[in-house]
C-alpha cells in the first residue's frame, strides 16, 4: 500500500495540517500509521466526514480526561484506576490488597500493614506502572490500535521489574522463549510477529466495533500470547481502550470472577456465551459506578 505524509492530505483534502493530525490522532482515518512521530496516512484515504458530536457524545470518555486532567479525587477516574488495576493485577498473583492498591495510588507510597508484613518489590512496582498504563489508554482512546501502541503498553507495565533484568526478556518487545496458559500452547515465538499483523489488520478493517468483536478480539490476542509475561493485563486494558473509543460501557473482571473470566477464554471457540456473560456481568459493575457519577451512557 501506498503513504504519504500530513502535507500530502492536507493539500488533497484542502484542510489544515493540524486538522489531518487530529483526524489521524482520533482514529478518523483508516489505516494511517503513526511510525516515529510521523503519519503515514494511506493514499486511497478520503477525507473525513463531519460527526455528529452530539448523538455519539462519549461522556465516560470525556469525564475520565477531566478529572485524569485536573487530578480529581474521588470520582469515576479515581474509581476505576483502582479497581482496573487490583483485579487485573491480583488475577496475575499481585498479593497487594484493594486498600493497598487505593494507598498507593493515592499517595504514591506503600503502608505496611500489621505483623511487620512484606511488599513483594514487583507487586508494588507493576501497580505504579498499571496506573500509567490507564493514563495512557486514556490519552490515546482514539488512536488506531496498532503493534507500537501495544507494545508500549508492555514497556509501561514491566520496566523496572525484576523479569526487565533477565537478558532475554524483552520488555516492550515480543517474547523469546515459548509459553502456556495452563495446559494451553500458545503462538511460538517466531510466528509471533506475522500473527500480530494478521490479528490487528484484520480488526482495524473496521472503524467501529461491537462488544462482541472487541471480545473476539481480546480472545485471539491471548491466544497468541505475545510477551514472555503481561499478556493478561495488557490485553484486558486494550479492551477498556477499545470499549472507550467505541463509546461502550467498558468492563472489569473482578478477580473473584476469575475463573469465570478463564473458562469463557478457554472454551470461546465452542461455547461464546460463557465469556460474553462474564463480561457483561463486568460491565454491570461499571454501569452501577457510572450510574452513582451520574454518567451519561448508551444502553
Amino acid at each position: 500500500m501506498k503513504y504519504i505524509g500530513i502535507k500530502e492530505a492536507s493539500i488533497l483534502w484542502n484542510v489544515s495540517e493540524r486538522s489531518v493530525r487530529n483526524y489521524c490522532a482520533l482514529g478518523r482515518v483508516p489505516g494511517a500509521i503513526l511510525e516515529n512521530g510521523v503519519w503515514k496516512i494511506p493514499s486511497i484515504s478520503k477525507k473525513p466526514t463531519r460527526i455528529n458530536e452530539k448523538a455519539d457524545k462519549n461522556y465516560l470518555l470525556e469525564r475520565l480526561r477531566e478529572e485524569k486532567k485536573h487530578s480529581i479525587k474521588g470520582g469515576i477516574y479515581h474509581q476505576l484506576q483502582i479497581d482496573l488495576t487490583y483485579n487485573s493485577n491480583h488475577m496475575e498473583g499481585s498479593q497487594l490488597t484493594h486498600d493497598q492498591t487505593r494507598y498507593i495510588f493515592e499517595t504514591r507510597t506503600i503502608g505496611v500493614e500489621k505483623n511487620n508484613e512484606s511488599v513483594n518489590v514487583d507487586d508494588l512496582i507493576e501497580t505504579i506502572n498499571h496506573f500509567s498504563m490507564i493514563d495512557r489508554v486514556i490519552d490515546f482512546t482514539n488512536y488506531q490500535l496498532s503493534e507500537a501502541f501495544i507494545k508500549e503498553l508492555h514497556f509501561i507495565l514491566k520496566t523496572g521489574t525484576s523479569d526487565a533484568k533477565l537478558p532475554w526478556f524483552k520488555v516492550g518487545d515480543y517474547k523469546r522463549r515459548a509459553n502456556a496458559v495452563g495446559d494451553i500452547k500458545t503462538t511460538l515465538p517466531k510466528l509471533v510477529p506475522q500473527e500480530m499483523k494478521r490479528l490487528l489488520e484484520e480488526y482495524n478493517k473496521k472503524d467501529f466495533h461491537t462488544l462482541e468483536e472487541i471480545i473476539e478480539f481480546h480472545v485471539q490476542f491471548e491466544k497468541i500470547h505475545p510477551f514472555q509475561d503481561g499478556n493478561g493485563r495488557v490485553g484486558r486494558l486494550i479492551v477498556f481502550k477499545e470499549c472507550l473509543k467505541n463509546n461502550i460501557v467498558p468492563f472489569i473482571i473482578l478477580d473473584s470472577k476469575k475463573m469465570f473470566y478463564y473458562r469463557g477464554l478457554k472454551n470461546w471457540d465452542k461455547e461464546r456465551g460463557w465469556l460474553i456473560d462474564t463480561c457483561l456481568d463486568g460491565q454491570d459493575t461499571v454501569k452501577n459506578y457510572l450510574d452513582y457519577f451520574a454518567i451519561k451512557y448508551k444502553e
